[in-house]
């Protein structure tokens, strides 16, 4: 006989990984919130323990004993009343219950005991009290604890009579639980109060270092030092440690290209300066056709490598750089329009978001004749539609199209003249402003270029 143990327990760890699953789905996403659950849960299934024992324990043996001893109470009077019959007017019974046993009796006519009383919502008090009787009395009895709710009423069927008794609801049922619960409840939202007040101030340092690294990831400046516990401090230190490192490396590259630039520049000045006093030979003038294209090649390079890190970051208005982009467009003798949805403004580098639209509307400027640029702005994004009417980009190359000096072929060159930097310079500064670029077919069948930015 073969046990195949793992096919027995697919059932039950696909149960229990579907729970999980289920489980995983409804689990808070936020530190905070997942630590607060972490510390409200023990309390609610602590509490919730505690409150069960009490009331299936404590509170029910509290409840049939004082039920009993009503009981005992109902049984001596019923006792008394048939032991002393010369009692006419039964004054000894009435001093004897009201002064030592606390129950009010009525005579009632002798007859039948009334129809069973209404059930209560918790019908512990009935079934002690019931258990109580049955054991004390031979007569037939009736009992009500619905009716009045500071009172019980009990009424016993003796030979002559119905003795009609009443007795404080608390002589039978331990109706102080109610304070426990109290006190339990009370203890339980002070604690969580206190622990809630000291684990926001444990996580509001975490939220303000994720928020300043969210910044100078955008490029933007913000006050920040470590605070909260020691773990905490260390991964701030950390943080302003690399963003000094970012910032001095990017700071020597800036230097040094500084450099190389104004040397290639001084290079390319001689050259024009030998070709003008070359005069103007044919020679000559493809001669400086390429000193010019030389020159615009190393423009493109070092805007590449450079950058934009040095700029603030102000409040830029996005719109107005793409209403000069638009008037432009138009004085080259290409029809543009303009459409704006929501705030047109935002915090960004604004020399470098003028930059990044005006290479993208000039790629679509060399190759349509019609150009829509659209800004939405939903509160939480920015996303700017440049379409055209060209010959559009293959989706196999959309890609490629974005990695420099790359050229795509002759349909659309979008650097025709240059080095194959436009689109990798936008990408790179949508990208250092925390956002991005993608293309896809314009809905005039050139290319769109969506640019998304965050608010």
């Amino acid at each position: 006989m073969k046990i195949k143990l793992p096919g027995a327990l697919d059932a039950p760890l696909g149960v229990w990984r579907r729970f999980a699953d289920w489980l995983h789905a409804r689990m808070p996403r936020g530190l905070y919130a997942r630590a607060l659950l972490i510390l409200i849960l023990p309390i609610v299934l602590l509490q919730s323990a505690v409150a069960y024992v009490f009331m299936a324990r404590h509170w029910e043996v509290e409840t049939y004993r004082l039920s009993a001893a009503l009981a005992r109470d109902v049984a001596a009077v019923v006792a008394l009343y048939e032991s002393i019959p010369q009692d006419a007017n039964h004054e000894i019974l009435h001093r004897v219950a009201a002064s030592d046993l606390n129950i009010e009796i009525v005579f009632l006519p002798r007859g039948p005991l009334p129809a069973p009383a209404p059930k209560p919502l918790i019908p512990l008090l009935d079934r002690a009290l019931k258990r109580g009787l049955s054991s004390k009395l031979t007569q037939p009895f009736w009992i009500d604890t619905v009716s009045r709710s500071n009172f019980v009423e009990i009424r016993v069927a003796v030979s002559d009579t119905t003795l009609q008794m009443f007795a404080a609801r608390t002589q039978a049922y331990a109706a102080n639980s109610h304070i426990f619960f109290i006190w339990v409840t009370v203890a339980s939202v002070v604690i969580l109060g206190i622990a809630t007040l000291f684990l926001r101030n444990q996580i509001r340092p975490i939220l303000r270092l994720a928020h300043a690294a969210e910044e100078f990831g955008k490029g933007r400046e913000i006050a920040f030092s470590p605070r909260g516990a020691r773990e905490v401090r260390q991964a701030g230190a950390a943080f302003l440690q690399m963003k000094r490192r970012v910032e001095r490396a990017i700071e020597q590259r800036t230097t040094m290209l500084n450099g190389v630039s104004h040397d290639l520049r001084t290079i390319i000045t001689r050259f024009k300066l030998s070709l003008a006093l070359m005069g103007d030979s044919a020679e000559a003038t493809e001669m400086r056709k390429d000193v010019e294209e030389m020159e615009r090649m190393v423009e493109g390079y070092l805007a590449f490598a450079r950058g934009d890190g040095g700029e603030a970051s102000a409040p830029t208005d996005v719109a107005a750089i793409l209403e000069e982009l638009r008037a432009d467009t138009q004085r080259r003798g290409i029809e543009a329009r303009l459409n704006v949805q929501g705030q047109p403004s935002l915090q960004a580098r604004p020399a470098a978001i003028k930059r990044l639209f005006a290479n993208l509307v000039g790629n679509a400027q060399r190759y349509g004749k019609c150009i829509e640029l659209s800004l939405i702005n939903d509160g939480r994004v920015m996303r700017v539609h440049v379409d055209d009417d060209g010959p559009g980009i293959p989706v196999e190359r959309r890609d490629d199209a974005f990695r420099p000096f790359y050229r795509l072929d002759e349909s659309r060159n979008q650097d025709n003249g240059n080095s194959g930097l436009g689109l990798a310079i936008a990408r790179d500064i949508a990208r250092s402003h925390g956002g991005d670029i993608q293309l896809d077919r314009s809905p005039h069948g050139g290319l769109r270029a969506t640019v998304t930015l965050p608010v």
